[in-house]
């Protein structure tokens, strides 16, 4: 298999395709904005950039890279020879349902679709296709050049065939692939976002601040950030889609977002991509600074 389509050029599907080309796979990068796809590109050629200030890449590997992605903003034309598509499009239940209608039309029948999905129902997405059997989750983990883990999810009639191929694409790109099966929110955003969604609380009830938080679960339970800083950087909306799948999927209001989160999201305060979150992201420096609403008084 060497010919990869990835659906989206944002954080993560930028950072999907990357470690495809790297690896000597041909990318198609698709997405609906021209300007997108130059961004993304940029974004990729300084991801390469780092990795060769540390020796671990040549300015020759750099261009080989760079040259195994052709970009495109019609679907039909990028997916059409593509024998693996990765989608990597915001985390919308209805957007995905259409993307996954128009690759089951645009794709080869053999081709395999993954989602990088990290909450939507997997067995859900495939319903829309003629091919359940081909559909299987591919959840990469940001920033995805650096990150090890690949949680593959297998839907409910994800074959065992497609599932190792998969595992196998996986180590190719130098990832720890690790299997689970599709109930909301996998493992990683099962486990991770009620951690979030109670510090979110411990805030919000006053039990501790912003920094307070952060550093108890840095220092106390080794976390390389701490859960509010993690969020921010997630982005708060996509924290709060996760978590609203998790109430949906169980029913249980153990997973009811926090009125604090919401409250945040709907005032477009969504963490660093937005400048503003439980930090402030708008000062240039690599400093973190409590966002103004949070400091205390």
């Amino acid at each position: 298999m060497k010919k990869v389509a990835v659906i989206g050029s944002g954080t993560m599907g930028n950072g999907i395709a990357h470690v495809f080309a790297q690896n000597g796979f041909q990318v198609a990068l698709v997405d609906i904005s021209e300007d997108a796809l130059n961004k993304a590109l940029g974004t990729i050629a300084k991801n390469l950039d780092r990795i060769i200030a540390k020796g671990n890449l040549t300015e020759e590997q750099k261009k080989h890279t760079l040259d195994n992605i052709t970009t495109y903003t019609s679907m039909q034309d990028g997916v059409k020879d593509a024998e693996l598509v990765v989608e990597a499009a915001t985390e919308n239940v209805d957007l995905k349902l259409k993307i996954f209608r128009d690759l089951n039309a645009f794709t080869k029948p053999e081709a395999i679709l993954a989602s990088n999905t990290s909450s939507i129902s997997i067995t859900k997405i495939a319903s829309v296709t003629d091919r359940p059997d081909k559909v299987i989750g591919m959840h990469f983990m940001n920033p995805v050049p650096v990150m090890k883990l690949v949680e593959i999810i297998r839907g409910y009639s994800t074959s065992d065939e497609v599932t190792q191929q998969v595992m196998d694409i996986s180590l190719k790109l130098g990832k720890v692939p690790t299997e689970c099966n599709d109930y909301p929110g996998f493992v990683a955003n099962r486990i991770l976002m009620p951690m979030i969604n109670e510090a979110i609380y411990s805030l919000y009830e006053g039990v501790a601040g912003v920094s307070e938080i952060d550093t108890i679960m840095k220092l106390g339970m080794a976390h390389p950030m701490g859960p509010l800083q993690l969020a921010d950087f997630i982005g708060l909306d996509v924290c709060l889609s996760i978590l609203n799948v998790l109430h949906d999927g169980f029913g249980n209001p153990k997973y009811a977002p926090c009125p604090l989160l919401v409250n945040m999201v709907q005032a477009g305060h969504k963490g660093a991509k937005t400048g503003q979150g439980f930090y402030s992201w708008t000062h240039g420096t690599k400093e973190l600074v409590v966002a103004d609403r949070f400091k205390k008084k």
